[in-house]
């Protein structure tokens, strides 16, 4: 996938305007934050294993070679091999050869954010191969030739018509006079596509959300058996995953699993959890002859010890996409590349470099609830503050962002005079704002008013309210009975 993170503007801009996107938005925003918070109020301990698994990977990224060559030794004693490679071009050439080697004319492939992020499919394609998504979200957008939108939902920017447009257009070999008016009939019909292209892959390529180092396992988590599948049926599996997703232990990986579904999509377990390890036994059923895992660090390893290095701690669940005002503005897509919102906006500059993500660190309000639902605890808001401070150190910005940066810090640096020009600030606004108690346009907040009114202010500023409130005040007796 190309970026196009130096459009973000632009690409936001045209998300914000699209009423199609802002109703699929507006229905994320009602699903998986409701079923996050449910589904953590069941489960007493949550916060405790947040903080478990918190320190799991804190210990792993401490000692990651240990755990990386730990993890190889077990693989290549259940009969796989290990690849590692440092950079997307490196992935790509190994899994393309190792599907060379085994005369592979079909790839089938489950979800997988590194194949995203190596662009697996567009490389096989140019090979000779033909991959195909079996998630069913992936395959939806792969048959559109468009990115996915979310880590975890890849085709939630899309309404039902859209998807019966596309199967309309892609499955020309069925009765076009079917019925595809519920979501039933188009799973049904993507099942039915898929069932074919299972039994006669040559690769299955999946993706791995956790190797534990222990058995030299990895974790495949889906809610569609779609991996399983992929995994189990040709007779040569590869894994593509990054680096930090190494674990311990089966009891870290449980307790990561506690976590993660709950976080992700509010389900206590997903649906399909499973465990594989090396090649098919003699008294095995199913399962591949090869078992490979090609391991990718992609700029990764350079964020170790820096004071981005607590991103590594990430499991991919979308909990900060969910939950972040901006994603839910405008979406995936205009990030411009595979990841997205808060853990997009830290993670991508840190791969593909600040020269062509400097805007992402700045598409964040530093609300806070990103980190608030991490289960990893990781300091999203801290970090995107960090890449600001790289970006305006590095002299990028514009001379007229910086200018006017800089006379704020001036401001904010004396707070005598800092409250006496907000509260006049206020005062003015106050004014302004008397008759219809909003603002539909106001000068300098054009990005504020452009998608919603700027509620006039009613009353003085929130600092002066409180010294109003510490001295007991009357008017501070909202602010006595909560404080923040």
């Amino acid at each position: 996938m190309e970026p196009t993170t130096r459009q973000f503007k632009d690409n936001a801009k045209e998300a914000l305007v699209d009423a199609q996107l802002q109703d699929a938005l507006a229905k994320l925003g009602r699903g998986f934050p409701l079923r996050r918070l449910e589904a953590a109020a069941r489960l007493p301990e949550f916060e405790a294993l947040r903080d478990e698994a918190r320190e799991i990977k804190n210990h792993v990224l401490d000692n990651l070679d240990f755990y990386l060559e730990a993890y190889e030794a077990k693989v290549v004693a259940s009969g796989g091999q290990v690849h590692w490679c440092k950079d997307a071009e490196d992935a790509r050439r190994t899994i393309a050869e190792i599907c060379q080697k085994a005369g592979a004319k079909t790839v089938t492939k489950s979800k997988s954010m590194i194949g995203e992020e190596i662009s697996i499919n567009d490389y096989l394609e140019d090979a000779g191969i033909t991959p195909v998504e079996t998630d069913l979200g992936e395959y939806i957008i792969q048959l559109r030739r468009e990115p996915p939108s979310h880590i975890i939902a890849p085709a939630i920017h899309l309404s039902m018509g859209q998807v019966e447009e596309t199967f309309r257009e892609s499955h020309q070999d069925l009765d076009p006079a079917r019925s595809l008016d519920e979501p039933r009939k188009l799973l049904e019909e993507a099942r039915n596509k898929l069932r074919t292209e299972f039994l006669g892959a040559d690769v299955g390529l999946t993706g791995a959300n956790m190797l534990i180092a222990e058995t030299g396992s990895n974790v495949l988590v889906t809610n569609e058996g779609n991996a399983d599948l992929t995994y189990s049926l040709p007779r040569v599996h590869i894994v593509m995953a990054s680096l930090e997703k190494i674990v311990p232990t089966l009891e870290d990986a449980s307790t990561i699993l506690r976590v993660l579904a709950r976080s992700a999509t509010g389900q206590d377990m997903s649906v399909y959890t499973t465990f594989c390890t090396g090649v098919r036994r003699p008294e095995d059923l199913d399962g591949p002859d090869e078992y490979h895992v090609v391991l990718l660090d992609n700029g990764r390893s350079q964020l170790i010890g820096t004071e981005f290095h607590e991103m590594l701690r990430c499991i991919r669940c979308g909990a900060c996409l969910n939950h972040c005002p901006v994603y839910r503005s405008v979406g995936g897509h205009a990030y411009g590349w595979v990841y997205s919102g808060p853990m997009g906006a830290v993670l991508i500059p840190g791969l593909i470099g600040m020269d062509e993500a400097a805007e992402l660190p700045n598409a964040s309000t530093l609300c806070g609830r990103c980190e608030s639902v991490c289960p990893m605890r990781i300091p999203l808001p801290k970090m995107l503050r960090a890449w600001r401070q790289k970006h305006y150190e590095s002299k990028r910005s514009g001379a007229l962002g910086r200018w006017m940066l800089g006379a704020w810090a001036a401001l904010a640096r004396r707070p005598k005079l800092y409250r006496r020009m907000m509260g006049l600030g206020v005062a003015i606004l106050g004014q302004m704002g008397r008759r219809h108690g909003r603002f539909r346009r106001l000068p300098f907040a054009g990005g504020w008013t452009g998608g919603r009114d700027l509620p006039a202010p009613n009353g003085d500023t929130f600092v002066a309210q409180w010294h109003r409130g510490a001295r007991g005040d009357a008017s501070g007796d909202w602010l006595r009975k909560n404080p923040p």
